[in-house]
């Protein structure tokens, strides 16, 4: 019979002991024989509430962000959050260079997924993004406003 694989989310407690953070890690660890061995592979997830306090502060700088008016071949061209959450990641120096099929070099943001970026290099995403909009659009603001503005929106969140 083969070996049971299960996937648990711990959380580290007092005294530095791992403790189950969810009913079904609670379960699964209850179910285990005293004594039984397990195996474990660690890895550290990114904070749920820091990726919604980074999106959080994408919105209030979309929101106040007024790009001069642009046509493109007679047609308006309008604001696009998913484009400008891209330029913000960019200019914050978290991108990759390609290749684009007429031979131009090109910086596509990278992933902000759970996946695909650990939390240093989000919390390393984040800083630079905030100089980022201070610098290009809450120029009035400084890093304690800003902050200050965000720990009030993280209270609503």
């Amino acid at each position: 019979m083969g070996a049971q694989v299960k996937e648990i989310v711990l959380t580290k407690a007092a005294g530095g002991v791992l403790v189950p953070m969810d009913p079904q890690a609670t379960d699964y660890i209850a179910k285990l024989k005293l004594g039984a061995a397990v195996r474990a592979t660690v890895k550290q997830q990114r904070n749920p509430r820091f990726h919604r306090k980074f999106m959080a502060l994408l919105n209030l700088a979309f929101d106040a962000w007024e790009p001069a008016e642009a046509t493109y071949k007679g047609e308006i061209v309008a604001k696009n959050f998913d484009q400008f959450r891209r330029d913000i990641t960019i200019l914050s120096g978290h991108y990759e260079l390609a290749i684009t099929l007429k031979g131009e070099t090109r910086m596509t943001a990278k992933s902000i997924s759970f996946a695909n970026m650990s939390q240093d290099e989000f919390d390393s995403l984040y800083d630079a993004a905030v100089n980022v909009i201070l610098k290009r659009i809450l120029t009035t603001y400084d890093r304690e406003a800003l902050d200050a503005v965000m720990d009030r929106l993280m209270g609503f969140l």
